[in-house]
Formats: structure tokens, sequence, C-alpha cells
């Protein structure tokens, strides 16, 4: 099964340079641009237009209208499988998708660090074979350049949630900074983040083989 993995594009989908073909394309959230329904209705047009087989969503915390018009967001989105804390089997393959992100600001799907954000990491079923997240456990695709040093604003309970499965493969975005693919033990993780820190929606799709 062919993956081709993109996230973060903020509204600016239309101009990503080359999606390669595959079996699943997978979206890790912050697709829209305002997060509005109008957002959600030209994501799924361009969606519509994407000749992969399958398309997995999820949200991020741009994307406002996930959570405060769920139903009407849902309806709107008709070119690809929406996963929130929930997951779909394709192929053999069991995918679980979650748009949770710890606490900063006033964002959507955020969560405080702790048992909050863990309760939430708890949901993931022990089988899943492709794990989505908006974000990055801590300490992987995410370290930030703060010009005098580094932060790793990754979520330390994703981590040790992370380190009790069998994954094959972690997707995620949200650090722009933090795109790559990363082998750890038998886990590939993928910040698939197409915008750079300058919001460019320039950085190619990462393809993953499974």
């Amino acid at each position: 099964m062919r993956l081709v993995c993109i996230s973060d594009t903020h509204g600016l989908h239309r101009r990503i340079p080359d999606i390669p073909d595959g079996d699943v394309l997978i979206h890790a959230g912050d697709s829209l641009a305002q997060g509005t329904l109008e957002n959600i209705a030209d994501l799924n047009d361009w969606l519509g237009t994407m000749p992969h087989r399958h398309k997995i969503l999820i949200a991020g915390n741009h994307d406002w209208a996930f959570q405060r018009t769920p139903e009407a967001a849902r309806l709107a989105l008709s070119n690809a499988i929406y996963l929130e804390d929930s997951g779909v089997e394709l192929g053999g393959v069991r995918f679980w998708g979650s748009p949770w992100t710890p606490q900063f600001m006033r964002w959507a799907f955020m969560a405080d660090r702790g048992s909050k954000i863990e309760e939430k990491w708890s949901k993931i079923p022990a089988n899943t074979d492709v794990l989505i997240t908006h974000g990055p456990p801590r300490g992987i695709g995410d370290q930030i350049d703060l010009g005098f040093g580094y932060e790793h604003p990754g979520c330390d309970q994703l981590l040790r949630r992370v380190g009790c499965l069998n994954l094959a493969a972690h997707i995620f975005g949200h650090i722009h900074e933090g795109y790559g693919k990363y082998l750890i033990k038998n886990t590939y993780f993928l910040n698939a983040s197409t915008c750079t820190e300058w919001y460019e929606p320039v950085n190619p799709p990462i393809i993953l083989e499974l």
C-alpha cells in the first residue's frame, strides 16, 4: 500500500506543485485557511480531482468548522474519509485519526497537557497500524529554532502512548519546521507539513510504502 502524506496546507492545496498518485492520500490537519464551511467546500472539490482510491482527512487547530459546526462540516466533505478520534480499515491496514494538540492560546481541538489530552490518546486502539494526529509526539519532528536555542513543543503524553503501540507509521504535521521522515526502531514518523514556517506550500508530499 502506497501512502501519500500531506499536512498544513492552510487553504493553499491548489498551489502544491505535485502530488504523486498512490493508494491513500492522507492529510494530517490544518487543511483550511479561515476554517469555514466555504473552505471545506473548496477543499472537497480539490480532493475530488485527486486520483487516489482513498483519501483520509483529520482536522487541525486551524480547522474551526469541524469543531464549531461538525455535522455541516462532515456533510461538506464528501470526497474523503474524515477521522476524529475514530478509525477505518483499508486493505487490511488499520488507520486511526485524532485532531488534538496540547493547549496553546485559543485554537481548535486543543486540550491541556496531562490527563485531559492523555484521555484522548487512550482511545487509540492497541492494534492500530497507522496513526494520524495533527501534532507530533515530543522530540520527534517537533524542533523549533528560536534563534537562541531550540524548543520541542510536541506532546509528552502522545510520545508515551505511541511507545505502547506497534505502529507501522505515525503521520502528523503542525510544527512546520519539523518536516521530514524519521525512522525510530520499526516505526516511521512522518511530519508531512506542506507549508514551511513562512507558509509557503513547497514541501513535497512524503511517500511511504507499507
